[in-house]
């Protein structure tokens, strides 16, 4: 059985950055990737876009291929995305198939100030990949849990289904759907930086168009 990966996020919107290294992941790992869209982020501000906008993008983002699935039980759970209960969620379904939390160097450096963060080492690998300018200084409590851990694509990682921390080598792309909101907010057309689905429909990018709510 291929492993299971997941990569969380609130996709405000989804870009080219999200969907590269779901992509190149899958090829990495073997894995089953599933880009998970997050309702309440304990760590971020909410979302611009209505979970309802941002599932109409991710759709549209993923059309056309079948390498890429969209899981939606986060936005089908009351109170906040945290990780350990998705992965707990996951486990109880999945068995012992290997599970790989997604995540960039930087949300990992900041991984004890996670809900219950010492359990997702119980129930997944995380998959670790570098960001575009962020030098990794990991906190001293996560260099004594990742201790022991560190192991490549290449390892036998995959015999376990879960536990170890594997750095994932993807292509590097600086992009932040804070700048693209910040372009499609001042009328311009962030062509290249989205995925072409999301402009086969105009609509799905209005609601970044106009003013936010009070």
């Amino acid at each position: 059985m291929k492993p299971l990966a997941i990569l969380g996020g609130t996709f405000d919107p989804v870009h080219i950055g999200h969907l590269c290294v779901a992509w190149e992941a899958s090829e990495l790992l073997d894995a089953e990737v599933r880009l998970m869209p997050a309702s309440v982020p304990p760590h971020r501000t909410p979302p611009v876009a209505s979970a309802e906008q941002r599932v109409a993008l991710l759709r549209a983002a993923l059309a056309g291929q079948d390498r890429l699935q969209l899981d939606l039980r986060e936005l089908e759970r009351d109170g906040p995305s945290y990780s350990v209960d998705t992965l707990e969620a996951l486990r109880a379904e999945q068995g012992d198939r290997p599970l790989v939390l997604l995540m960039g160097a930087d949300a990992f450096t900041g991984l004890p100030t996670w809900h219950r963060w010492e359990r997702l080492f119980e129930l997944a690998h995380l998959g670790v990949f570098a960001r575009p300018g962020f030098e990794a200084d990991w906190p001293a409590e996560l260099e004594a849990a990742a201790k022991g851990r560190l192991a490549t694509p290449d390892d036998d990682w995959r015999r376990q289904p879960a536990g170890r921390v594997l750095h994932l080598d993807v292509t590097p792309l600086d992009i932040s759907a804070t700048r693209i909101r910040g372009l499609l907010a001042s009328g311009r057309v962030p062509r290249y930086l989205l995925p072409d689905g999301v402009f086969a429909d105009a609509s799905l990018l209005d609601m970044y168009s106009r003013p936010r709510a009070p």
